[in-house]
This record gives structure tokens, C-alpha cells and sequence, in this order.
């Protein structure tokens, strides 16, 4: 099921079916996924010895399966038209009112009597592109929805609308096993965007990512930590296995990494370059890659800049753990004209 598949004009609730029914998941299907990051709203209460469930238990589960079906897919006797980027749903403000964020919103604005409207307002949250996380408010089942390509924006909303531990849990553990040599790239970009120190989370532009709050420190480390120590030992750029093989992987692997590090940003880049976890060979080997990757950077991402990077390897520089090589960058000077009078 998609929950992010149409506008209200052609159908409800994200369903473009036309009594807003999804067609991906029933009532009877919500707990057929085996899979064990996918777990539904009642697999919590199992009995640990798989004893059938208890009559009350099935009871809440037909609940569960109820509000899910009738409430969130179909918006039988909603009482609340919500709003978000080009979609319309449905809802219920008693089901809604479990989101701190959409309580608020219900709690403050004008009520001219029959149902509802909100506007859920994202312009200054780019980042929140799934609304799976409104399904989570009727049933876990929104759980099983959680992809790699829609990770981030499941967290995003869940951040926003609150109240989801579990749910943005799971989307976080989507985001960081998402991380690899093909969409590095793509997560370097979105760090870029994370402010790396307390002070400038106080600059009067909140930046981008704010939605994630605590996630987006969390998910710079665990990019980071993949671009420095995971990614050349993915790629096997300093394996001296391979190096007394002559194997070519190691050539090849190393050309990779010159064309990701060379379209990283500055900061990210020199960082990385100068991180003691960052362990291609010598400081010699780590000084060659450098100025390799910088060569790349001139003819792409440094181009037309006006600055000029360099790197130095600084011999017995690196005691106390420090790097014995290091990246700078410096404006170009403009010159100067005389003007004759």
C-alpha cells in the first residue's frame, strides 16, 4: 500500500481507488509479513510459550484491524479532513490527537462546526515526503511499509508528528543499513546539510534537517563512519592480502574512492582525509590519495570557486594520535588593476 499515492480530488485517504480502500493490505493480511523488522501491533503480546492468544487479546486485535481497515483506509465516519502536501485524508481527530504535533494544531485552530480541516504546512520541511507515518497512528502495521528508498522521509514524519519511538526506530535502522557505495553520494549530500556544531543550530534559518532532532547527529556519524572506515574497507583499498596477490582490486577500489571523495564537500573531505580511522596505507599512500582527489576536485566541485585546496604532509606531526597529513584550503587573491587618471 502506498498512503502517499493521490490527492483528495481523486480519492481519499492517499487511495486512489475510489472508496479509498488499499489494495496491499487487508485486515486479514496485516500480520502475514515474516519478515522480523516488520512486525505488527498485536506480535508484542504473544504468549512466549506460542499459546493462542487469549480471548481479550484477539478482541483488541479485531480492534486494531477495524480502525486500521475502516478509519485509516477507507476514512468511514472521519470527522477530520487533513491535508498534506497535494493529498487529502480522512481521519479522526480522537486517532490523531495521539500525535503531539496534530493535538496542537486541533487544540488551536478555529472550529466553525461539521468536520475538521487541517493543513499540515512543509515548505520549511522538504524532508518529510511520507505520510506512512499517519497509518502508525491507527496500526504498527504502517511498520511494514518501511523501505530503504523511503526510510528517511518515514523518519522525517515521524519526528514531526511525535509520539513514534518505535516507528522512527525502525525507519532509523532502515536509513543506516541503507548506506552503501551506490547512495553515499546521495548521504554525504544530506549530512552536508547537518549543522556540526551546537552553535550553529542557533542561526535565525533553522537548517533543513531539523525535523530529525536527535537523528540527525546520529546519522551524520553513521555516514561519516561509512565514508572513512566501512567504505575503503568495502572497496578493499588498502588490503596488503590483495597487495602481495597483485590483485587489481585494490586499483580499482581505490579509483572509487577517488571519484566519491571528489565530489564530497570541502569540510567533509578534509575531515575524512585527516581522521585517524581513516586507514588506506601510509601517510605517505593517505598523502598520494589526497592530492589525487584534489587533482579531480579542481576539474569538478572545486571549479570556479576562486579557492585553492592543498594538502601538506606534516613528517612527526602525528604524535598523540594527531595526522601527519593535512588539508587547507585559501581564497585565490584577486588582482589588482591600476587604473591611470
Amino acid at each position: 500500500m502506498n498512503v502517499a499515492s493521490s490527492s483528495f480530488s481523486t480519492g481519499l485517504n492517499g487511495h486512489s481507488s475510489s472508496n479509498g480502500l488499499a489494495t496491499g493490505i487487508s485486515p486479514q493480511s496485516e500480520n502475514s509479513h515474516g519478515d522480523g523488522a516488520n512486525v505488527s501491533a498485536t506480535s508484542s503480546i504473544l504468549p512466549s510459550n506460542g499459546c493462542s492468544h487469549t480471548p481479550y487479546q484477539m478482541h483488541n486485535e479485531e480492534i486494531v484491524h477495524h480502525l486500521y481497515h475502516a478509519g485509516f483506509q477507507t476514512g468511514n465516519y472521519a470527522d477530520t479532513i487533513l491535508h498534506v502536501h497535494q493529498n487529502s485524508y480522512r481521519l479522526h481527530a480522537i486517532i490523531l490527537s495521539r500525535s503531539p504535533f496534530l493535538a496542537h494544531l486541533m487544540s488551536t485552530l478555529p472550529q466553525t462546526g461539521g468536520q475538521r480541516v487541517i493543513y499540515v504546512q512543509l515548505d520549511h520541511e522538504p524532508e518529510v515526503t511520507q505520510e506512512a507515518s499517519l497509518g502508525y497512528l491507527y496500526s504498527s502495521v504502517s511498520i511494514s511499509l518501511i523501505r530503504p528508498d523511503n526510510a528517511r522521509g518515514v523518519l522525517a514524519a515521524g519526528c514531526l508528528l511525535g509520539g513514534m519511538e518505535d516507528l522512527c526506530g525502525y525507519a532509523y535502522e532502515a536509513c543506516r543499513r541503507s548506506i552503501s557505495v551506490e547512495t553515499i553520494a546521495e548521504w554525504v549530500e544530506f549530512i552536508d546539510s547537518i549543522p556540526a556544531s551546537s552553535n550553529e543550530l542557533l542561526t535565525a534559518q533553522p537548517p533543513l534537517t531539523s525535523v530529525f532532532v536527535q537523528y540527525a547527529r546520529r546519522l551524520r556519524e553513521e555516514v561519516f563512519h561509512y565514508l572513512v572506515v566501512t567504505l575503503p574497507n568495502t572497496l578493499e583499498v588498502y588490503s596488503p592480502a590483495a597487495s602481495e596477490s597483485g590483485s587489481s582490486q585494490g586499483h580499482s577500489g581505490r579509483d572509487t574512492l577517488l571519484q566519491i571523495f571528489s565530489l564530497v564537500p570541502f569540510d567533509i573531505f578534509k575531515a575524512a582525509v585527516e581522521s585517524p580511522t581513516f586507514q588506506i596505507g601510509s601517510d605517505q599512500c593517505r598523502f598520494k590519495f589526497a592530492k589525487d582527489v584534489i587533482e579531480l576536485r579542481k576539474r569538478g566541485i572545486a571549479r570556479g570557486l576562486g579557492a585553492e585546496e592543498t594538502v601538506v604532509l606534516a613528517f612527526g606531526g602525528g604524535h598523540m594520535g594527531g595526522s601527519t597529513v593535512h588539508v587547507t584550503r585559501k581564497m585565490r587573491k584577486r588582482p589588482l588593476w591600476k587604473v591611470n587618471s
